[in-house]
């Protein structure tokens, strides 16, 4: 891939109900010279609460959360942009495998945007946090490191970017943590030239896909318990390597374990035996998270695989990628997990912000989306009859209340506001930020900013609490 994006978000909360109120981006060529910045700030959509703590971890003001330039229809329509205009390229983010990444597919889902555009072909993704800790494990020298409240070593990019000694004055901004990310990213290229191609090939589904069913041994980097660790793997059998319901986690095996003595086993009897092995026999690649995928020889440096002959090691990965038998028992084991943990699921109803990995939006609606967002306001509200996901619907409802509340049917008004209120004036503990909720967090940020009579952030507190209560008013009516 020709260029890359190193990118960070800000957020207004930490869940996905939450909005981004700030993308920032450094494009560089394949290798990593910058080629352009993209950096913009949008509002917090009408009717959230935001959380304080986000909001001044990300030194966000309560002017930038509601004057700025850009909406957060806007903004997210300039993000979109920015995409179009860039593609093809490889997007990296650090940590953006568990955060960024869903936050922008939340935000792109409830804006009627495709939200994988920035990560399906011709684009792709992968995660600097995984670059650093495969570079870390195969040389603890690459990056200077602290230490976690546990005693692990420290791969966050603060941490990072302090122990490298690097400017952090305005850390926590997504332009500045974008380009703290590069900057590791470039010491890492330097350090590991020969390991550079691996660590980016996983990137690309296609390419995972292609080495688990190719190649007989590799090394995989996993953090298990603030710990990275190294484990040399054989994937099971290609055809039955993929999880009968997740089909993004092809399982692989740990050339620790003989297999042998478990490859006649009914499934019952397999099921049981490989519960009580620890460390695991069988181990997870999710091919859409870009893990690391490297060379043999890495874990054959590494005890127990250095105790090991290589033969004996072939033959146990021989044994598992042949064995037809043993991996339909480990299929059926895997369905059956599953659908007992579908089974103990809560049921109550999702709301529509939760479903994007639940259900899938037709293509009819993926299609009508331009030409939807084209539409003048009074057309977008009559094309919503048009959307066959009642989703697509409801999103194109609640913006069209956000950017032009005056178009909108009295009836259908009040409803939204009515859903708005019933949401956030909960009493209840809920998955997204209540009024409740927000005072609560204020209050203990209170607390902890006078006891180290920090004036600064007691205003900043009071500015934020001030705007919860402009909240409240305007929904406690409707």
């Amino acid at each position: 891939m020709d260029k890359i994006v190193i990118y960070d978000t800000e957020t207004s909360n930490s869940h996905i109900f939450g909005s981004i109120i700030e993308f920032g981006a450094v494009v560089v060529d394949k290798n990593l010279n910058e080629i352009s910045k993209f950096n913009i700030r949008g509002r917090l959509p009408e009717g959230e609460v935001p959380s304080g703590k986000a909001l001044l971890v990300n030194s966000t003001s309560i002017d930038l959360l509601t004057k700025g330039n850009y909406s957060h229809y806007e903004f997210i329509a300039a993000i979109e942009n920015f995409f179009l205009k860039i593609s093809p390229a490889c997007f990296i983010g650090w940590g953006n495998k568990n955060f960024d990444n869903k936050m922008l597919h939340a935000n792109f889902f409830r804006s009627n945007r495709y939200p994988y555009s920035f990560h399906t072909s011709p684009n792709c993704e992968t995660d600097g946090l995984n670059i650093a800790r495969a570079a870390q494990t195969l040389d603890s020298s690459t990056l200077k490191t602290g230490l976690t409240e546990a005693g692990n070593v420290s791969l966050a990019l603060e941490s990072l970017a302090n122990e490298q000694g690097f400017d952090t004055g305005d850390q926590h901004t997504a332009l500045h943590d974008s380009m703290v990310a590069l900057r590791l990213l470039r010491i890492i290229k330097k350090k590991h030239e020969d390991n550079w191609e691996s660590f980016l090939a996983t990137a690309i589904k296609s390419k995972t896909e292609t080495m688990l069913r190719n190649e007989e041994i590799y090394t995989i980097v996993e953090n298990v318990k603030g710990k990275n660790m190294t484990y040399l793997v054989s994937t099971i059998h290609p055809s039955h390597c993929y999880h009968p319901v997740y089909a993004n986690w092809a399982y692989v095996w740990d050339c620790r374990r003989d297999p042998e003595p478990l490859l006649d086993l009914s499934v019952d009897q397999l099921r049981s035996t490989l519960k009580k092995m620890s460390p695991k026999a069988l181990r997870v690649i999710k091919t859409n998270k870009g893990q690391m995928i490297l060379d043999k020889k890495f874990a054959l440096k590494e005890k127990p695989y250095s105790d090991l002959d290589l033969e004996t090691i072939k033959k146990r990965a021989n044994l598992v990628r042949n064995n037809e038998n043993f991996c339909k028992n480990i299929q059926i084991i895997n369905r059956e997990a599953a659908e007992e943990k579908a089974q103990t699921k809560s049921q109550e109803d999702l709301l529509p912000e939760e479903t994007l990995y639940e259900k899938f939006i037709p293509n009819k609606d993926t299609a009508l989306f331009k030409t939807w967002h084209s539409s003048s306001w009074e057309d977008k509200l009559r094309m919503l009859d048009k959307f066959q996901d009642k989703r697509c619907s409801w999103f194109g409802q609640k913006i069209i209340y956000q950017e032009a509340p005056q178009i909108l049917p009295p009836d259908l008004y009040k409803n939204i506001k009515s859903e708005i209120a019933r949401r956030i004036l909960s009493k209840n503990k809920e998955k997204w930020q209540t009024i409740g909720m927000a005072y609560n967090e204020i209050d203990t940020l209170r607390n902890q900013a006078d006891n180290r009579d920090d004036e600064v952030e007691l205003k900043k507190l009071d500015e934020i609490n001030e705007f919860i209560m402009s909240i409240e008013k305007k929904y406690e009516i409707a």
